[in-house]
């Protein structure tokens, strides 16, 4: 079995219940198991500022799909919520990411771990360290070494 984190937003709609239906979508997923998952935490948006606020969560998983196998798995669900990929950091009833797996490095056309802006973003960085505070990421080192530089993000634990 592989351990893979996953994060989790939504602003469209009522954000909070969509992700929190994502957590049972996921418990649901074949050869997977759902091991954890963050508190919900309300975010500002990022690039395009003028929608609404962002609710967001990460999500441990144990799995034996391939990563690829779970890049389809995830975006099969946001299909299932409604995902509409209408411009870059828009507006989305949820989307899904895969943050890591294992600690693998992985960098293809579909698909880029550990996640490439993981640790520039406190919405990703807050509910990873709810799940696993001493997590080292691949490449980055020390998750918690990274939380101080996202500090001014604004953040609220729901």
């Amino acid at each position: 079995m592989s351990r893979a984190y996953i994060a989790l937003g939504a602003n469209l709609g009522d954000p909070a219940a969509t992700v929190n239906a994502a957590f049972a979508a996921l418990s649901g997923l074949p050869q997977t198991r759902l091991l954890a998952t963050s508190a919900l935490y309300r975010t500002a948006p990022i690039g395009i500022a003028e929608q609404p606020e962002f609710v967001n969560a990460a999500a441990s998983v144990e799995t034996t799909l391939t990563p690829e196998a779970l890049l389809d798995a995830l975006l099969a669900i946001e299909q299932q919520f409604g995902r509409v990929r209408a411009e870059k950091n828009g507006p989305r009833t949820l989307d899904l990411d895969i943050l890591l797996y294992d600690e693998q490095i992985i960098a293809t056309p579909r698909l880029t771990l550990p996640h490439p802006r993981l640790h520039l973003r406190a919405f990703v960085l807050y509910p990873l360290a709810d799940l696993a505070p001493k997590l080292c990421i691949p490449g980055r080192g020390q998750l918690a070494a990274w939380l101080p530089a996202v500090a001014n993000q604004g953040i609220q634990r729901l």
